[in-house]
């Protein structure tokens, strides 16, 4: 209730209702690749938070040695992190799309990865705990804005719907991988570095779709050069 109080206060209205796109006009933005690559951008991107996540129950009591009744203030700074780090990425995603998501996501890796030495100091691994949150959802406003760049015109409620299931999907598979990694011996040790692998992988899909992006660009500006040298000729 207090979410759609924030909601019906702050958001601004539109100045005016977008027409209904039919269900075909929704269904063109699968046929675009950019769109795709965001999509399992997202689902390994923020899959790593959740491989980890999952788990930080046992973490914090196994190794780092907290009571089980620490726990939940623990997790209280972790949600602190969240409020600031998707408050900065909204901010920054808005200024500059990409340096923020490559950005953010290296970020997130570099947190994930260092939780596995964080977590043998109480300081540190509460410290931690909060620039998880942090990392975490500073990704979540560019990630989601990036799929709706490449969807922009018809389509973007279907991405925008797709995205989000997007998210949830890195979250289950996020869970079983490191459920995987706890079964088969390596332990819950093991569990942060392979994490950051995990948000690695996302960070890459970035990267595969930023040069994309580059090489398109790169081919637009020939094609109206030499459009342009033909017109001066003629």
């Amino acid at each position: 209730m207090i979410a759609m109080l924030i909601i019906l206060f702050f958001v601004p209205r539109s100045a005016s209702v977008p027409e209904t796109e039919s269900l075909r006009d929704e269904l063109t933005v699968l046929s675009r690749p950019q769109v795709w690559l965001g999509l399992v951008m997202t689902v390994f991107g923020f899959g790593g938070v959740f491989a980890l996540y999952t788990y930080i129950q046992p973490m914090l009591t196994q190794i780092t040695g907290f009571s089980d009744s620490a726990v939940s203030p623990i997790l209280l700074v972790f949600g602190g992190g969240m409020i600031i780090g998707n408050l900065v990425g909204g901010k920054f995603a808005d200024r500059r799309l990409m340096p923020t998501l490559l950005g953010s996501l290296i970020l997130l890796a570099l947190v994930l990865g260092l939780m596995t030495f964080a977590l043998h100091s109480p300081i540190a691994a509460v410290l931690f705990v909060g620039l998880l949150g942090f990392a975490a959802f500073a990704t979540v406003a560019p990630l989601q804005m990036r799929v709706l760049e490449k969807a922009a015109g018809a389509g973007q409620n279907l991405a925008s719907s797709l995205n989000i299931a997007a998210f949830n999907l890195g979250n289950a598979m996020g869970a079983w991988i490191g459920g995987v990694v706890i079964s088969h011996g390596l332990g819950l040790g093991a569990v942060p570095w392979v994490a950051a692998l995990v948000t690695v992988i996302g960070f890459l899909i970035a990267l595969i779709s930023l040069y994309l992006d580059l090489g398109h660009a790169t081919s637009t500006t020939h094609t109206g050069n030499t459009t342009e040298s033909v017109s001066q000729s003629t």
